[in-house]
């Protein structure tokens, strides 16, 4: 893909940006707190009637549905078998030993316990300028999240859709937010080091990853831009994920399917190692041995790039790039190793309800039902 070619197609790109828009929310849930509940502060725990729901199967995935108000539950074999309410647009989500899954909506950071699927509490933010709950790719609210190692801490990329946005943290006992810091244009991601020292955001529309130090939450900023800032907000030429690489703590950050950027958070400094799927990239995960894996979206000029993908890159460069069928954004790796369940909800248009389970090993795909523009993703 070359550059020129890409920057022909802002225009095209801006466009599709102003004309995003998500399907009205369904309000199918199961074992969810009930609408006046769902309104309620952090203290206040959601409750139910009747027997209690039979436990969630290990194994299982969840997801957030972007589409709709709810986290949906699901059989890697069979499809989705229930859902919980957890608040409007939920975009990120992150699984802690002790099976709370912290979930980022446009109206707080929920928490859902995964064995009983239910919402224990909802979290609110302490960001102004975030609009009323809404839904579509700029809306306010969380996006990125992350837990901390010791299990203390969630922080949370918090979008102002006027400006620059806020990384949260909220402490899990407490259930309160504790702290923020100033961040980037829309925090797409967040991730944490191996240490719990420092908190690195990644900001799709500035171009750069914010990093934080955890005790004092003093920022610094790293421009991560292997094609350069040209277009502004409407370039397709942005970071939007990241993963940090067991082995030393760099950032890895893929580009269009051509460019690996891996970053230094210490020194700021980057280099670029090739990449081969020649797709527009989001979703990323790295594995405890090394093996990122990277969703295409498919092509950003279909003259010339190729369509959606799974790439499989091992600790020293070697890449297999699976086809996939229609856009994806999240992906997360089994408890064994031995598939990638990527989700079909996308930042965009294209998106479609469900996931691609990935045979790692023979490199074949299969779709399931599963939600409702479902973005992240966890296993638990």
């Amino acid at each position: 893909m070359r550059r020129a070619a890409v920057l022909a197609t802002l225009a095209t790109a801006v466009a599709l940006g102003a004309g995003c828009a998500a399907p009205a929310p369904r309000h199918d849930t199961t074992g969810a707190s009930s609408p006046a509940a769902s309104r309620t502060d952090a203290s206040a725990p959601a409750t139910a009637e009747g027997p209690a729901p039979a436990r969630t199967p290990a194994g299982s995935l969840i997801v957030a549905d972007f589409g709709s108000d709810t986290v949906t539950f699901v059989d890697p074999a069979r499809g989705a078998f229930a859902s919980t309410e957890v608040g409007t647009a939920p975009y990120g989500l992150v699984v802690g030993a002790d099976g709370r899954a912290w979930v980022a909506t446009a109206e707080g950071v929920a928490v859902v316990d995964t064995g009983t699927r239910r919402r224990l509490a909802r979290v609110p933010y302490t960001s102004h300028g975030l609009g009323e709950p809404a839904y579509g790719e700029y809306r306010g609210g969380g996006m990125g999240i992350a837990l901390s190692p010791d299990g203390r801490h969630v922080y949370v990329g918090v979008n102002r859709p006027d400006g620059n946005g806020a990384l949260e943290v909220i402490d899990t006992r407490a259930l309160r937010v504790t702290g923020s810091a100033q961040v980037g244009r829309r925090p797409f991601d967040v991730d944490v080091s191996r240490d719990g020292g420092e908190v690195y955001v990644t900001n799709h529309d500035s171009f750069d990853v914010t990093v934080v130090t955890a005790r004092s939450l003093a920022t610094r900023r790293i421009e991560v831009a292997p094609y350069g800032t040209e277009g502004g907000l409407g370039s397709w030429l942005k970071p939007h994920y990241a993963a940090v690489r067991p082995s030393d703590g760099r950032l890895l950050l893929p580009f269009e399917g051509e460019r690996l950027v891996v970053v230094d958070p210490a020194t700021g400094a980057s280099r670029v190692e090739r990449m081969t799927a020649d797709t527009h990239q989001h979703g990323v995960t790295v594995t405890a041995d090394g093996t990122l894996l990277v969703v295409g979206t498919g092509p950003v000029d279909p003259a010339r790039d190729e369509g959606p993908s799974l790439t499989v890159r091992t600790a020293d460069g070697r890449e297999r790039v699976i086809p996939l069928d229609g856009p994806h954004e999240g992906v997360t790796v089994s408890r064994d190793g031995r598939s990638a369940f990527v989700t079909g909800g996308f930042t965009r248009d294209g998106y479609w309800n469900g996931v691609t389970v990935v045979d790692l090993g023979a490199g074949t795909a299969r779709r399931i039902a599963a939600g409702e523009r479902p973005l992240g993703v966890a296993v638990l």
